[in-house]
């Protein structure tokens, strides 16, 4: 997390809570963090909300965490849109090259998923990326041969993190004017950043 407090969102807990709900919804992917006896791991996943306080994921059995998780605390980033800024960009001297971000950490303890909560995760994830690809007709695993898909759900292992603290960063050039960060918002509208272009100018002010 960015130790500047302009680039933490100014809102109350409820508001906060729901922002987060909201960019992890929409990323979907972030990455699982642990200490092991074998040295610090990290794993890439896709993250569900449960929208009650927990994200769940599911990692590969031979993964090097997933025998490590359950019953211990983890930490858990979804990265946002990012992107190189220019000083240049800005139409002042005296300033210097950075980068605008938006990444959220997730940090509470994980317990392993049974396999009906694991399949119902599945069942999740694909809805809910699904349906963000509409009007194509939406995927189910209904499609699938049974046993094929109990083959492959038997090689992954389903895991729910209850989030105890989350710790959100938008840096997105809070500590500049409102005339620098619209140049900025601008010029990566203009190379096709405009996920953080948008987020520039509804949460930078």
């Amino acid at each position: 997390m960015h130790p500047n407090p302009a680039f933490r969102p100014r809102l109350n807990a409820a508001d906060e809570r729901m922002l987060i709900e909201s960019v992890v919804a929409e990323i979907g992917f972030g990455i699982i963090f642990m200490a092991t006896p074998d040295g610090p791991r990290a794993a890439h996943t896709p993250i569900f909300s449960t929208g009650d306080g927990a994200i769940q994921f599911h990692l590969a059995n031979a993964n090097a965490l997933t025998p490590h998780l359950d019953g211990c605390t983890a930490l858990a980033v979804v990265n946002g849109p990012d992107a190189y800024v220019s000083p240049d960009w800005y139409g002042q001297e005296d300033q210097v090259p950075t980068w605008n971000y938006v990444s959220i950490e997730l940090e509470g303890p994980v317990r392993r998923m049974n396999d009906d909560g694991l399949t119902a995760l599945l069942d999740d994830l694909a809805a809910a990326h699904e349906a963000k690809l509409a009007p194509k007709p939406a995927w189910h695993r209904d499609k699938m041969h049974a046993a094929t898909f109990e083959k492959m759900r038997g090689a992954i292992t389903g895991f729910e993190m209850e989030v105890k603290a989350w710790r959100p960063t938008l840096k997105l050039s809070q500590n500049k004017s409102a005339a620098d960060r619209e140049a900025v918002a601008a010029q990566l509208e203009a190379q096709g950043k405009r996920a953080l272009a948008h987020m520039m100018r509804a949460w930078g002010g």
